[in-house]
């Protein structure tokens, strides 16, 4: 499975960015989709998730300010980023899980400057 994600970039603080990642698979709409991302020398870390009938997870660090969200018809999950900080700053990466298989993109590159 190829996952594309793209949107990163470099942005200031209290700014906003949107991330996509695209499926090809015509079965997107049955699989979770999460977004991780891994900050500057620190280890991966779940960001958001939803689920397939669209029930959303966030980490406590980004509730508030992010919004996951899909488009079955687009095979396309989003990560719409506001109120940045520059913790933040991190690559960041779709999964899709599928039963016991996960499935992850290449990295987009979020900074964040201050």
């Amino acid at each position: 499975v190829q996952l594309q994600a793209s949107g990163g970039g470099t942005v200031q603080a209290g700014g906003s960015l949107r991330l996509s990642c695209a499926s090809p698979r015509n079965t997107f709409s049955s699989y979770p989709m999460s977004w991780y991302r891994q900050p500057p020398g620190k280890e991966r870390e779940l960001v958001a998730r939803i689920s397939s009938g669209g029930n959303t997870n966030y980490a406590d660090s980004v509730k508030g300010r992010f919004t996951i969200s899909r488009d079955n018809a687009k095979k396309t999950v989003y990560l719409l980023m506001n109120s940045l900080k520059p913790e933040d700053t991190a690559v960041y990466y779709c999964k899709m899980t599928r039963g016991q298989y996960e499935y992850w993109g290449r990295g987009t590159l979020v900074t964040v400057s201050s």
